[in-house]
This record gives structure tokens, C-alpha cells and sequence, in this order.
């Protein structure tokens, strides 16, 4: 049996609801989000682009499969903290590695379960993307209220440098194709994606000066998801223009996108809710075709600064209808603000990687 003790959530805008705590005991905060995937849990909840962000997971029973450490998107768990309605402490998957509870624990993060999370979900859409404070050893509500009130805001924070690797890597294959990849957070199924189609892929810090990325003499070059807000990355657009001015295929994700629609002068903002899920529907303007899509991000291109001598939209978000991919004619180069990689799925825009590797045999 394990202890029932007692956690609260407390909300910068003072709502504040109890539950039982989960994982390691203690206080932690962050912009509170929240994913509608059924399936994935540990894939989002070591993905870097939800770095000091608390996860509310709107799918009721978490943990019931357990983990395996296959499925790590990154080397630690990068959520701040973990809001659940139902968790299992016991799991059922003769392939996993052990519970989610232990996991949590390790890993020490502070969570929360018993809380009715499609209420929460219902109360962001209304009142926009807040911040938040789990504890289970503080049970004064107004403290935790002036916490959750004064925690770092997500807009206007670079959070790219605190997840990136520290040193270079090379990840070889096979095949002939070099690919310079920056670790802005980067998941380990884009490298898996990559070097699957014959790619061998060096990963470069967030800060690595551009002349010593194209010394490795790369064919392409991929800027990868990520935290925080890009606007303050003026390091990360001399890299991009570095890359555009290469003359070779250029192919962003996520942040990536981002950072390559600001490099051409597009604006990207915040967003009142962010899209986070395995379910949001994009339309490829090129085909016509609908893609079921892998979602996570909180800010994204203003469709009214894009300028169409620059670049068209290629994607668009059934949804609300913004920005979910571009197509440069400046140079040799696309993005996409989902997540064509997507663990454990959908698979409907894997072939944008096929894309990127014709870009690169032309």
C-alpha cells in the first residue's frame, strides 16, 4: 500500500483544489499546460520542449502500462510536475521496466492525482494559460496562491540553453547523408527518424558558432523543438542564417519553425492556449490531404506577418486555423510546427522527413 498523503494545486488566478500526492513529496510550479493524448505519458512527460512546465494529463488513468526506458524522449524527466485524475500505482505490461510511481520518485518529481482535470482543462480555455504551484508539504492556500502568482512567466523566458547537450555528438549510419542537427531540446525519435532514412547526424549545442558547425561540412541542416520563448534566441538566428545563407536544405520542428519564421522577419507570439495532444487536425494546402497530428508548443507564427515573397503556409490547423507550417523561397528550406516524429504516434506526417532527405539527394 502507499501513503495517501495529501497534495493541493493552487492556481495564479486562486483557485486551488486538493488531491493525493505522487512521486516525490515536496513544492514545485510552472506554467501549467495540459495533453490529451491516451497513450505516451512518459514520451511527454521527458520531452524538453515541456521543460519547468507542469503537465496535466486530461486522459484520466495515467500510469496503468507502467515505463521502459525505450521510451525516454530525453535523458531525465523534464516536466516540472505531474497533474493526473487517476493515477495507478500498480501497472500491467510485461514489457516495462517498473511503475511509474518508482519512476517519479527517481526522477524526483512532485505530482498530484484525485484531481478532476477536464475541470482545470475547461477553466484554462476560459481564462488563458497560467501559472501554477503542486506541493504536499504546504497546505497554507494563500501562500501557495502568491507562489503559483510569482513564478517566472513563460513569455519572454530562454529556456533552449538549459536543455541543450553540452558538447557535440555524432550519431552515425550507414548511409551517405551528413546532417547538422541543433539541440534546442532536441527528442531522440528525430534522431531515430533521421538516421533511419540513411542519415548521420551530429548534434550541436544550442550556442555553437556557426563556422564551426559548417566545418563538419554537413549536406543539411535541422533546427530542432524546444522550450521557452525564441524571440530572445539572437543566438540561434545567426546559426539559421548561417544555414540559409549555405545554400543547402534547411528543415525546422516546433521551436525550429519558429526560429526560421524569425529569421525572415514573421512574428511569433504567444499563445492564449497552447495545442498539446496526439489528436489535432492539419491540412497540407499543398496535397489537400488531412493529417492527424502530434502537438506541443505555446506560441506560434501570426499568420498576418507572414510575407507571402518570403515564404506561403504550407499547413494549417483545422482547429483555429494558424500557422502550422511554411515553405521558404528565400532558400532552400521548410518547417512545420507539429511534431512529424511522433511518439508513439500518429505516424500521418512521417513523410516530411522523406522530404527533407529528397531535398537533399537534389
Amino acid at each position: 500500500m502507499y501513503p495517501k498523503k495529501r497534495a493541493w494545486l493552487a492556481l495564479s488566478d486562486g483557485t486551488v483544489v486538493e488531491g493525493l500526492s505522487i512521486g516525490r513529496q515536496g513544492t514545485t510550479g510552472g506554467e501549467l499546460c495540459f495533453n490529451t493524448s491516451m497513450t505516451g505519458y512518459q514520451e511527454i512527460f521527458t520531452d524538453p520542449s515541456y521543460y519547468g512546465q507542469l503537465m496535466m494529463m486530461t486522459y484520466p488513468h495515467i500510469g496503468n502500462y507502467g515505463v521502459s526506458s525505450r521510451d525516454d524522449e530525453h535523458r531525465k524527466v523534464m516536466v516540472a510536475g505531474v497533474i493526473v485524475r487517476a493515477f495507478s500505482w500498480e501497472y500491467s505490461n510485461p514489457a516495462a521496466d517498473g511503475s511509474l510511481q518508482a519512476y517519479l520518485q527517481r526522477q524526483g518529481v512532485v505530482g498530484i492525482t484525485g484531481v478532476d482535470t477536464r475541470a482545470l482543462v475547461r477553466h484554462i480555455r476560459q481564462k488563458g494559460v497560467m501559472n501554477a504551484v503542486i506541493s504536499s508539504e504546504i497546505d497554507d492556500r494563500d501562500e501557495l496562491v502568491r507562489m503559483a502568482r510569482e513564478w517566472a512567466d513563460m513569455d519572454g523566458l530562454e529556456l533552449a540553453s538549459k536543455v541543450t547537450r553540452e558538447e557535440a555528438q555524432t550519431i552515425a549510419s550507414d548511409g551517405p547523408y551528413r546532417v547538422a542537427a541543433l539541440d534546442y531540446g532536441i527528442k531522440q525519435n528525430i534522431i531515430r527518424n533521421l538516421t533511419d532514412r540513411g542519415c548521420s547526424v551530429r548534434l550541436f549545442p544550442a550556442k555553437t558558432p556557426f563556422a564551426e558547425i559548417a566545418a563538419w561540412n554537413p549536406d543539411g541542416y535541422f533546427f530542432s523543438n524546444g522550450p521557452g520563448d525564441p524571440n530572445p534566441m539572437d543566438y540561434a538566428l545567426e546559426t539559421v542564417n548561417g544555414a540559409k545563407a549555405s545554400g543547402k536544405p534547411v528543415f525546422g520542428i516546433c521551436l525550429g519553425h519558429q526560429l526560421l519564421a524569425l529569421s525572415e522577419g514573421f512574428a511569433v507570439k504567444k499563445m492564449f492556449v497552447g495545442h498539446r495532444g496526439a489528436n489535432h487536425p492539419v491540412k497540407n494546402l499543398e496535397t489537400g490531404l488531412v493529417e492527424i497530428t502530434t502537438q506541443n508548443h505555446g506560441f506560434a507564427v501570426d499568420p498576418d506577418s507572414v510575407d507571402p515573397g518570403k515564404a506561403s503556409v504550407s499547413h494549417l490547423n483545422l482547429n483555429d486555423g494558424t500557422v502550422e507550417g511554411l515553405r521558404f523561397t528565400t532558400f532552400k528550406g521548410f518547417s512545420v510546427q507539429y511534431h512529424p516524429e511522433a511518439s508513439p504516434g500518429p505516424h500521418d506526417s512521417r513523410y516530411l522527413f522523406d522530404h527533407f532527405l529528397d531535398l537533399i539527394r537534389a
